[in-house]
């Protein structure tokens, strides 16, 4: 008995006759084929016909032998983490979320706590599907859960499912159809350049530096806290580069921005006089110009500026528009750039927004611009 080798592993095929291998094509005796199975043990089968069945039977069996052990691997990460309850999944997920600031990772907490882990917790990760979905948005809105809040548990529960289906735990994309909550702000309350003079100077003059650094540099408030004369990096750039944050009085990367991550923003030359003038006066320690009062060590605290803002407001003495914020000195200066033409997507890197769809968001009513603008214009072009 004669037998041909194919490639090596994929086993060999063979007649039981008299006939030479020459005389196979033509004499009537059927084909077998050998092979070592997934166990490696040898194996004979018969029954081909020809050659080519002989040879395609062990092409199937070789590739199928290639594939197992993906396949095998497939069949265990859907058996171990299919029936994990989705708090026992997510909880391991979050350890792979090293980038988060600390300050990110305390938002995730709570909406774990208050939102994700109360609805779903106990759910098996295997039974989740677009209704699934669905029905904790609707959960969400019979609680009167605010739509910011229902949009950002929304994008944590995508951001969990989605690293499952990648593990092969759902055959079908289980937020597939599912119309997310649609976040829709708030009109920001801007002071006018009239306001924001009276504002920056009613406090001290660590409050009118916060201003000064929040309404001519967009920087948040614990960005504000934290700024360092060693930051400006040309005569009109200065360099954010981390925050005081709130939850750890102390300073961290930016929001939205990993360990040494940072961006530049256009200085101002008169946002430029006020920073080395307070330098000037008050003096810096290791760059950093405002510090905890009592405690040099340690970064200026929120809770000051707060205080002030309170105060200043309570007292009736100045011009504040209703319903603004601290917050607003930072609206103050979006308006400022998107009012004088400077393009959204600029404005939205310099502000240190995660993507511009948030500034447009924020900020579509402060565009110039209109669709009868846009008429008249494009009319103009056609006219000439």
């Amino acid at each position: 008995m004669a037998a041909r080798t194919l490639a090596r592993g994929m086993g060999t095929f063979f007649k039981h006759c008299e006939h030479p291998e020459s005389r196979w094509s033509k004499c009537p005796h059927e084909y077998k084929i050998r092979y070592r199975n997934a166990a490696g043990k040898q194996t004979e089968e018969a029954g081909f016909e020809t050659q080519d069945r002989a040879i395609a039977r062990l092409t199937e069996i070789y590739n199928e032998k290639k594939a197992a052990p993906r396949s095998q691997a497939k069949a265990e990460r859907i058996q171990k983490y299919g029936t994990m309850l989705f708090e026992e999944y997510t909880e391991e997920w979050k350890v792979g979320q090293r980038h988060l600031a600390v300050s990110s990772v305390r938002h995730l907490d709570s909406l774990l706590e208050h939102h994700l882990y109360p609805a779903l917790g106990s759910r098996r990760m295997n039974s989740f599907d677009h209704k699934v979905v669905d029905g904790f948005i609707r959960t969400m809105e019979r609680a009167r859960t605010g739509v910011a809040t229902q949009a950002n548990a929304f994008d944590k529960l995508r951001a969990i499912l989605l690293d499952a289906q990648r593990l092969g735990i759902f055959t079908d994309n289980p937020l597939a159809g599912v119309k997310p909550p649609q976040y829709d702000p708030a009109r920001a309350v801007i002071p006018s350049l009239e306001q924001l003079r009276a504002i920056r100077t009613a406090g001290d003059d660590a409050f009118m530096l916060i201003v000064d650094l929040m309404s001519g540099c967009g920087m948040r408030n614990g960005e504000a806290a934290a700024v360092n004369l060693n930051n400006i990096v040309a005569d009109d750039v200065y360099r954010i580069t981390e925050q005081v944050v709130l939850s750890t009085r102390q300073y961290g990367p930016l929001k939205h921005r990993k360990v040494g991550e940072y961006r530049d923003v256009p200085l101002p030359a008169r946002i430029r006089e006020t920073v080395e003038w307070y330098a000037g006066k008050y003096g810096t320690v290791d760059g950093y110009l405002l510090r905890q009062q009592n405690d040099t060590r340690r970064p200026y605290p929120h809770w000051r500026m707060d205080n002030q803002w309170r105060r200043i407001r309570a007292s009736g003495k100045v011009d504040i528009p209703e319903g603004m914020v601290l917050y607003g000195n930072r609206h103050f200066y979006a308006s400022n750039c998107l009012s004088n033409g400077i393009p959204i997507t600029d404005v939205a890197e310099w502000m240190g927004h995660k993507s511009v769809d948030v500034t447009f968001k924020i900020y579509r009513h402060l565009l110039p611009g209109s669709i009868g603008k846009a008429a008249q214009v494009l009319d103009m072009a056609l006219a000439a």
